[in-house]
């Protein structure tokens, strides 16, 4: 009988394991998206137990639990402890078999711990106690993982109000590996949120600017850009429901930003010509750059009201959206490659159709 999970999991065929072990197993790790925090790389933090490593903000897992009956105080609660969290994870584990969570839970208790069993609740307190020890040894703060992993470079999910100054702060100390920002500007596409004026306000702070025009934003965009250039940036990512293409001019881009630092809530119409018109400029500044563009679609955010205005953002309350993708995703690609300006693409689509 194969062990559990051994080292040919997922290679099926001779060829598979060949190509793998000794090839791919070998190669540096190049991480062009995640969303680890450069505070963290910076400062080699040291994690105080797994259930902060898996738990902390993982809200895939958070999801499971709840699916499995969990309570919300065991996922999110500020009045649980570490151990109490990690035994109803523990306790979820065997139901997420043939899911993703499931493979990661044990490639990782393997890889970094050298713990070849299932997790399951009669094993919790061993695995839970024995990895907490070894957590505390200085080869399992953060840089160090790092470098056993085999990582050259990082790729981090980063703000365009961001002072990046943990950037600056590896890049003058690390050598092993680079972190590089990404450029995420989903906070300056929403303006619809009713946290967009207060943002336009800090992202203007940034360069002593304030924006009251679509001018005026471009161009504290294009300074803030100069900045994420200057410390490798080669990426851009951005969230959509669905990509929208409603082209309109910039006097009425400018009225529709007026209007919403104003506190007004835009229309549907008006956010589209909005984000339409806010994207054909950032896909031609990333054309000018040599950035890549990335853009996630048919991910519906955020669908729990109650939840959202409790603990806010991606806390595992996202579906897959089945609004259609053709027409706006080809205008605005259309648009820039009509302009010779279209920026190396990624397109990661939530829904498989």
């Amino acid at each position: 009988m194969k062990n559990f999970m051994d080292e040919n999991f997922l290679l099926q065929t001779e060829t598979a394991q060949k190509l793998y072990h000794e090839h791919a197993a070998k190669m540096p790790i190049i991480d062009y998206h995640c969303h680890l925090i450069p505070q963290m790389v910076a400062d080699d933090y040291k994690f105080k137990s797994l259930t902060e490593i898996w738990l902390g903000g993982d809200h895939y897992k958070w999801r499971a639990m709840r699916t499995n009956g969990v309570d919300e105080r065991f996922c999110t609660g500020k009045d649980t402890t570490d151990w109490e969290k990690f035994e109803k994870w523990a306790e979820t584990v065997p139901y997420t078999f043939r899911n993703p969570l499931y493979h990661w839970t044990h490639l990782e208790l393997q890889r970094y711990f050298g713990i070849y069993e299932p997790l399951t609740k009669d094993n919790a307190v061993e695995i839970h106690d024995k990895i907490n020890e070894m957590l505390a040894k200085p080869e399992f703060k953060v840089r160090e993982l790092i470098k056993r992993s085999n990582v050259k470079a990082i790729n981090t999910t980063d703000d365009p109000a961001d002072s990046l100054e943990w950037h600056k702060k590896l890049a003058a100390e690390e050598t092993a590996f680079k972190v590089y920002p990404a450029w995420r500007p989903d906070k300056a596409l929403n303006i619809d949120a009713p946290t967009y004026a207060d943002y336009i306000k800090t992202l203007g702070a940034t360069e002593n600017t304030e924006i009251k025009t679509f001018a005026d934003l471009k161009a504290v965009l294009v300074k803030r850009a100069d900045l994420f250039d200057s410390l490798g940036c080669k990426a851009s990512d951005h969230a959509f429901t669905y990509v929208p293409f409603r082209k309109a001019d910039e006097a009425e881009i400018d009225s529709i930003i007026a209007s919403a630092l104003a506190g007004n809530k835009p229309s549907v119409e008006d956010c589209e010509k909005y984000r339409t018109m806010l994207m054909l400029f950032l896909g031609e500044m990333y054309a000018d750059r040599n950035w890549a563009m990335e853009i996630h679609l048919n991910i519906k955010r955020d669908n729990n009201t109650r939840r959202f205005e409790q603990m806010g953002p991606d806390t595992g309350f996202d579906c897959i959206s089945d609004w259609s993708t053709v027409e706006g995703l080809t205008g605005l690609l259309d648009a820039l490659d009509y302009n010779n300006k279209l920026p190396k693409t990624l397109l990661f689509a939530g829904n498989p159709a």
